[in-house]
């Protein structure tokens, strides 16, 4: 653990590609967490959300913050306020077609 330093700004990132397809904030994705779920991932299984953010943790791993298009709350996960934004890898998403939210 040469410079790790739990104080500093991680850089968010402005887009990942998974599976041949390019995500970023703003995109609305479906669901799909894999095995190990717990229960929010069996609860949110199958439902849309939409990207707020990709972070990048201190093992390099990409993790997308996403607000669940149907809570009544998803305005403060875009916010970054807790509660409301959940995390899901790359691979478990699939991209709602044509379907992104105004920047």
């Amino acid at each position: 653990m040469d410079d790790w330093d739990p104080l500093e700004e991680r850089k968010k990132l402005e887009k990942v590609l998974a599976a041949g397809i390019e995500l970023k904030p703003g995109d609305r994705v479906r669901l799909r967490p894999r095995g190990g779920a717990d229960i929010f991932d069996i609860a949110l299984r199958g439902k849309t959300a939409t990207i707020a953010a990709i972070e990048q943790d201190y093992e390099n791993r990409i993790h997308l913050a996403v607000t669940v298009d149907d809570d009544p709350g998803n305005d403060l996960g875009l916010q970054g306020k807790p509660g409301h934004r959940f995390f899901f890898s790359p691979e478990e998403v699939e991209v709602v077609e044509n379907e992104r939210r105004p920047a």
